[in-house]
Parts: structure tokens; C-alpha cells; sequence
């Protein structure tokens, strides 16, 4: 393998991940952006989501896509490279360590659970830098219906103990989830040449 070949990107080991990653995040955006996907029940719903949290939060390890998220934050509004990296990882992190929960409006968190055994961790550290944090506020064309959404993201304004701290209540389950999706699409949409 000669210099030029190593340094390509996507590498070969890189391809194989991008693929099966990019695969399994459009399968889900392509259902859960779709009405019926609602109307299915909560396990399933959240399954789905927590997975696409997922598979967006391992695709941010990929350095073109962080290069990306640094010039969002030279380029974009204030705060949208912190939501595309930040709060969906910080979702990613409540939802895949905290197991406890079937549906996306009973997932919650709290000092004392986040901390059980070691303080300081990512979740601890983005709720202390957030907190009390001035809400965000998107709005999102739905081409298909031909209306806007408005979304409010919102940041805890108390974090201490055993204050329950809902996921529902920084971000919306249905508008929130949609609203999080496409924004996640666009920054993936970014390495993406064609589409078979």
C-alpha cells in the first residue's frame, strides 16, 4: 500500500463502518419521519430512537464529520454545532446508560443517579455546563404537509440530588426526535458523494 492509498478517506475499515452506519440511521429516518411511525407503541418508538442516537453519536468519531461540527460553530447559529454534538450525545448517553425505561417521556435522571459510582462523567459535566442555559428554539418546514413545526430545546434549571430531570422536558418526544433527526441528516449528509 503506497502513501497516497493510506491516507485516503474514507479508509477500508472506514467504508465498511460508514456503510452499515449510514445504512441503519436512513432506515430510520426514513420511518420515523413518516406519520405512522407515531402511532406504533412506545417500546418500539424508542427502540428506534434510542438506536438512531446511537449509531449518529458513533459517526461523530469520524474526523471529516468533526471537522464539520467545528465549522458549524464558526458558521451556523449559536448553539446548533452544541446540539448536533453535545445534547444528542447527552441523549445517546441517558438512554443508553440508564436502561431502565420503555418510552421516551419516563426517561429521567438525576445528581445521585448520574453519579452513583463516579462524578464528573459526560452526562454530569453536560448538565453542569448547561444548566440554566436560555432555551433554543427551532422551527422546521415539513415540505410533505407544508407546515412549521416549532420545537423549544430546554436546559434543567435545577440539577441537585435527586431532582428528576425528564428527558421530555428538554426536548420533545415526536417534534423533538423529527426535528433531531434531520439535523443529524444534514451534518451526515455532508460525506455522503452520491446515494444509491
Amino acid at each position: 500500500m503506497d502513501i497516497m492509498t493510506e491516507n485516503l478517506r474514507p479508509n477500508k475499515a472506514e467504508r465498511e463502518f460508514l456503510t452499515l452506519a449510514y445504512n441503519r440511521f436512513y432506515d430510520i429516518f426514513e420511518e420515523a419521519t413518516l406519520d405512522p411511525f407515531w402511532e406504533k407503541d412506545n417500546w418500539y418508538r424508542y427502540n428506534k430512537i434510542r438506536d438512531a442516537f446511537a449509531v449518529y453519536t458513533e459517526l461523530l468519531h469520524y474526523e471529516p464529520i468533526k471537522w464539520i461540527i467545528e465549522e458549524i460553530k464558526k458558521k451556523r447559529p449559536p448553539m446548533e454545532a452544541e446540539i448536533g454534538s453535545e445534547l444528542f450525545k447527552f441523549i445517546r448517553n441517558i438512554i443508553i446508560h440508564m436502561p431502565f425505561f420503555e418510552s421516551w417521556d419516563d426517561v429521567w435522571v438525576s445528581e445521585n443517579i448520574i453519579n452513583w459510582y463516579r462524578e464528573g462523567q459526560f452526562i454530569d459535566r453536560f448538565l453542569k455546563k448547561y444548566l440554566k442555559h436560555d432555551p433554543v428554539k427551532y422551527r422546521i418546514w415539513d415540505v410533505k404537509k407544508k407546515e412549521m413545526t416549532y420545537i423549544s430545546i430546554n436546559f434543567p434549571k435545577e440539577y441537585k440530588d435527586d431532582y428528576k430531570i425528564f428527558l421530555k422536558d428538554i426536548l420533545s418526544e415526536e417534534d423533538g426526535v423529527k426535528f433531531s433527526l434531520i439535523l443529524m441528516k444534514k451534518i451526515l449528509d455532508t460525506q455522503v458523494e452520491t446515494m444509491k
